[in-house]
Formats: C-alpha cells, structure tokens, sequence
C-alpha cells in the first residue's frame, strides 16, 4: 500500500510540470477558416461552462502561447479523451504560417498515452507557435467538449508514461496474484466470498487496462469511443461484483430482507443503464449518461446502508469494509460531483475511479485475511470442541475408563490371541451404605486407577457396569488376576 501510494506521488510530479492552457469556445458554423478565427478571438466565449454548450461541433482556441515563455522544440500538446468524432489541431506560427494534425475515434489509438490522454506533438519551425486551435466534431459534451489542455516536452510525456505503467503494472501484478492467491485457498477453505472476490479483482483489472489507455495502445485501431462504451461496462461490472462480493462476505443476517431485495434493484439498474448507454450511444448521450450516474448514486446509498445495517446487526467485519470502502465512497462522491458539473474537471479526478479501486481491492484483501484468520480460529475451536465432545463420548465420566460402547468397539477386531479380565467389586452396595455414595464413588476411582496403573500400555480397561470392570490385553501381555 506505501508502495503504490509513493507511486501515486511520484506520477503527480511530473503531471504539475505540465503547463495548463486555457482555451475559450464557439460553436462550428458553415464557412468557418482557421485563419479567419484565429483572428476572431473575440468570437469566443471564455465564459460559459463547457457543458452548456450541448453537444456538436466546436472551434476551441487557446490563449497566446507566448505567454508561456516555452520553446518550440519538442512540444506535445495533450488532451483528455472524451467522446468526440474528431479533433483538428491548427497551430499558428510567429510567421504567420498555419500547421494542422489530428485524429478521428477511429484512429485516436495511435495518439493514446496511459491516464488516457490523447497527445499530438507541435510540429517544429524556425518561427515559434503563438497559438492553438482545435475543431472538435461529434462532441458529445458529457464532461466538456476539450478539457485538460496543457503543453509537456518528450521528456515530460515519456516521464509520467513511464511512472504510469508503473502504477498501473503494480496494481496488475497485485491483481493477478490476489486472484492466483485466493482460488488456491478456495480450493481448501471453500467459502463463497472467495470466488466472488476474484470475480470483483478481475474486473477491476480489466477496468484499469482499458481506462487507463492500456487497452487502445494495445489496439490502437480500436475506436476510441468504443473503448469509453467498454469503460462504461467494465466499471459497471466491477460495481455489480463488489455488491456480491459483500453479500457473500457479511454474515447472512446484514442482508436479511429489505436490503437484499436494494442490492438487487441496483444491480439492475447498473446493469440495465449501463447496457442501454453502451448500445444507443452517441443516440441520447447525455441523457443516458445522467441515468447511469443516478445509478452510481443509488449504489452510494446502497453502501451506506450496508453499513448501517452492518453496524445496527454488530457484525464483526463492518470496520474492515468501513476501512476498506472510505477511500472509493469519497472518491466515488468526487467522481460524480465532477460529472454532475458540481467541481471542475482534474487530471487525478479523472484517474480516481482506478485508484480508489486499487485500494479497495488490497484493503478488501487484509479483510478477507482477517475473515479467513476468524475462520481458522473458529475451526480449530470447533476441533477442540469435537475432541472433546468424542472424548466425553468414549469414557465413563466417573473414573475416565472407557465405556462400554467404546470398550466393544476397541476391542472387535483386535489382531492376535487376546485374554479378558472381568473384575466385580463385592459386596459394593454395604460399601455404599456405609460410607456413603460420594465414598462409594471415590472407591470406584481407586479401583479404575489400579487398574491403569497394573495394565500394560496398549490394553483396554474399562468400566462396563455400575461396580464391574474389564481389561482386554495380548494373551502374551500375561496379565494375571493375582496381580490384580
């Protein structure tokens, strides 16, 4: 968990070296030129939140790169991936000359960095870039129509890819042995949390592969909207394990009832908002982007009410969960306070579904410990009991000899010549009228521990009756009544 945390550090470094550029909008209209917007700047509005605008086509332009004091050489501008069509960038020189570069979703693979941003390097020139123009086409506008601009040398970019892959490759190995770590001790321990947990690690691993980037430089051809469907799926998955995973995880009695019928109405509504965005989008985008977030707020609820109900039926694993879920919750909250337009968009807001996840998924890990700790605790417990319970079970509780039941079964069956002893206590009813039944008791124990004490080791003595014994030992034993 340090590991991963100075990890975190370390990426955010490089990422506050970046240099923010502020852009200002207008919507696209027939006829327009870069050269003619570049000097309209008074055509844009610097205003206006990006998502009032709706969805279509835009004209974002910066502001003027000299004031940056940066050099031309190597210079990448780098974007956040949102849902678009395609984006232009025409980059305006010193001199006067204009140089364009871009993407479409079909091929924004190849421009894809981890943390999913999408990256196109300045082309160089003896004459410095002033500023920057972008035509965006398909906007959907859910989050912004370009958000996250900023300028970063090669140096910058391959730092923080670098640092990244780390991360993320950290929490993919983490991920892998957890799953490895977990089915090898169902395999022993069978218990139903455990294979859901591994359900749950698994699609988070898949949702980090796929939201960090991983997933579109591994398929650069892969459209970069259908990766944001995938995402959407992916991350609706994960939600759905971590609600079965707890379900298998709490003792049965936290989700008796109303609860249980709650967890099932939100995986409903995960599943089915997330499949209808997944399919009809770009159709009505913003509108089923709304209902899925309502759903991320329904399993917000959901949460805090497991809590509740945890705490209200004294379960022993609700501070674990507690622990384990506070930083996706407050997280979680974040995230949809930024989809909601309630805080502005951040690169590490961007990111903190997947590292509010890796938290959870280690911290749930030491929760499953604590739980298979209890277990193991729980069974030896339960073996102790049982030895016991047998052994109260096979001996007479008076004199610690054997029974009758268990004498009989010791004795069939055993191999070689064998001689049976029957001792009687005469006369046992005057001893007991006349010292007594608590003297007649302690007489019987006297004669179980000769007993024990003249028979050979692996001999059977028992008490079969109420004042009459028996010994079973190998005829070679020559065990004499006389010595007796």
């Amino acid at each position: 968990l340090s590991g991963m945390m100075m990890l975190i550090t370390l990426v955010a470094s490089p990422a506050r070296a970046d240099t923010p550029v502020a852009v200002c909008l207008t919507a696209a209209s027939a006829g327009d030129s870069p050269r003619a917007l570049f000097s309209r700047p008074d055509r844009f509005d610097c205003a206006t939140p990006q998502n009032r605008f709706g969805r279509g086509d835009f004209w974002a332009l910066s502001e003027p790169l000299v004031a940056t004091g940066l050099a031309p050489a190597d210079l990448n501008v780098r974007i956040a991936s949102l849902w678009q069509d395609a984006v232009t960038l025409y980059v305006l020189y010193a001199d006067g000359h204009i140089v364009k570069s871009g993407f479409t979703s079909a091929n924004a693979g190849h421009r894809l960095r981890l943390g999913a941003t999408l990256a196109l390097p300045l082309p160089v020139s003896t004459s410095p870039p002033v500023r920057l123009l972008w035509h965006i086409e398909g906007a959907a506008n859910m989050r912004g129509v370009l958000i996250g601009a900023t300028l970063a040398r090669d140096g910058e970019l391959a730092e923080t890819e670098m640092l990244l892959a780390m991360l993320f490759g950290a929490f993919g190995g983490m991920a892998i042995a957890l799953i490895v770590y977990n089915l090898a001790l169902w395999g022993a321990l069978r218990q139903a949390f455990q294979p859901t947990y591994c359900v749950f690690v698994a699609c988070l691993l898949g949702y980090a592969f796929s939201s960090s980037g991983a997933l579109g430089q591994l398929l650069p051809d892969l459209d970069n909207n259908d990766r944001l469907r995938i995402n959407a799926i992916l991350l609706a998955a994960s939600s759905i394990a971590a609600i079965v995973f707890a379900r298998a995880f709490f003792e049965p009695r936290v989700f008796q009832g109303w609860l249980r019928r709650a967890s099932d109405i939100v995986i409903g509504a995960l599943a089915g908002t997330t499949m209808v965005y997944a399919t009809l989008a770009p159709w009505q985008l913003r509108v089923l982007d709304h209902f899925v977030l309502l759903a991320y707020v329904l399993l917000l609820a959901l949460v805090a009410s497991i809590l509740v109900r945890a705490w209200q039926n004294r379960s022993n694993y609700l501070w674990l969960f507690a622990f384990a879920w506070g930083a996706p919750i407050v997280f979680a909250g974040i995230r949809i306070a930024s989809a909601a337009h309630l805080i502005g968009w951040s690169f590490w807001i961007d990111q903190s579904t997947i590292i509010s996840m890796m938290l959870e998924a280690l911290l749930s890990s030491l929760a499953i410990a604590y739980r298979i700790r209890l277990l193991s605790r729980e069974r030896d417990e339960a073996r102790v009991q049982e030895s016991a319970a047998r052994l109260l079970a096979d001996t007479d509780p008076l004199t610690g000899l054997l029974n009758r039941r268990s004498f009989l079964a010791g004795a069939i069956g055993r191999e070689g010549d064998q001689s049976l002893l029957i001792i009687d206590i005469d006369h046992f009813k005057t001893v007991n009228e006349t010292i007594g039944h608590d003297g007649g008791d302690e007489v019987l124990r006297l004669v179980a521990r000769a007993l024990r004490t003249v028979a050979p080791f692996d001999a059977l003595v028992a008490r079969i009756g109420g004042e009459e014994f028996a010994i079973v030992a190998h005829a070679a034993s020559q065990l004499a009544s006389e010595a007796i």
